[in-house]
């Protein structure tokens, strides 16, 4: 008994020694789920891929990062309504902030990264069809007769929400404060416009691929787009009063707790920061939030533009303007029945 027990011990040193007698040791394979706004497609498919390949030479371990897109408030109402993600990475932080009244986000949320947790921004264009036929200089042009304007809804996409305050911004400055004139002229606007799409790149469809429309209101990083996938058929507008669109990011607590991804998540975040990750932002048209790499990038964008941020007394931070323009029943949607 003792000889056998001696010989045993011996064979279980032996393989534990050369390994055959372990359990292959295999890389861990981890899924996240990005519920992102309707521009981003091009950008997170290659910043996916970026991070991936960061995340297996940090941790040896595999990385799947689910994809979905739509209009941002839409994209939002879905995660209220049971689409789980892992991260947030939308068109503004009102819709963010809806996902944290649901319950879904952390208060304070805006506060865990720089720059407001908006990594990148961007702001409002014109896309116009090669000449300018319609000769499109400033906002004022769009409430001229005869220009067909195509952007998406404001009740759905986040990026429509930014194209009517950067018209709004200008309203006010050109009618010196006076609400009055102000819709009139919001008013004109959206009597030209001939489709209201649900998201930014149905817009974008719509003009470039099925041919409708004078001028697009667009994500400036949209335009560019645009113009580099169908070269020669169109140019960009910069107006000279515009906004600045600060797309915010976050991790969705709920999910991460409860998948036990919040470690995973917020390293995916925090990447967007990194200059790797800032200068993807740039190559895909945003405005890097490093200014080291913005410079990189300059030749895109025109930044002479004065920019109104969300924030000016005029609109007074997200949850004042949503209620004044976009609630229910509120101006947009005044103005849209009339």
């Amino acid at each position: 008994m003792k000889k056998s027990f001696i010989v045993l011990a011996f064979i279980l040193a032996f393989l534990a020694y050369s390994g055959l007698g372990a359990a292959p040791v295999s890389a861990a394979e981890i899924e996240i789920t990005n519920v992102s706004y309707d521009p981003t497609r091009e950008l997170y498919e290659e910043f996916n891929a970026a991070f991936q390949k960061y995340w297996k030479n940090k941790t040896g371990d595999d990385v799947t990062i689910v994809q979905s897109h739509g209009g941002s408030g839409k994209q939002a109402r879905s995660v209220i309504e049971g689409n789980e993600a892992d991260v947030l990475t939308l068109a503004l932080a009102y819709d963010i902030d809806e996902v944290e009244q649901a319950g879904l986000v952390a208060k304070g949320w805006q506060a865990r990264l720089p720059k407001n947790s908006s990594p990148y921004t961007s702001t409002i264009v014109f896309l116009v069809r090669k000449g300018n036929p319609k000769n499109l200089k400033d906002w004022g042009d769009l409430a001229r007769e005869g220009v067909g304007i195509i952007t998406p809804n404001p009740k759905t996409s986040g990026g429509a929400r930014w194209n009517y305050l950067a018209a709004w911004a200008w309203a006010d400055k050109q009618y010196n404060h006076d609400e009055k004139a102000i819709i009139e002229f919001i008013t004109k606007v959206f009597n030209n416009v001939l489709v209201l799409d649900a998201g930014a790149r149905g817009s974008t469809n719509t003009f470039v691929q099925n041919g409708q429309g004078d001028v697009l209101l667009a994500w400036e990083n949209e335009a560019y787009l645009s113009i580099a996938e169908r070269p020669g058929e169109f140019e960009i507008v910069t107006p000279p009063t515009s906004i600045l669109a600060e797309p915010p990011v976050t991790v969705v607590d709920e999910v991460v707790e409860k998948r036990g991804t919040r470690e995973l998540a917020t390293e995916y975040l925090n990447y967007l920061y990194s200059d790797e990750g800032q200068r993807i932002a740039g190559k895909h048209y945003y405005r890097p939030s490093n200014p080291e790499i913005l410079k990189e990038f300059g030749q895109y964008y025109d930044l002479s533009t004065q920019l109104i941020t969300i924030d000016d007394p005029l609109f007074g931070g997200w949850a004042t303007a949503q209620k004044y323009h976009f609630s229910d029943g509120a101006i947009f949607d005044k103005i849209y029945t009339k």
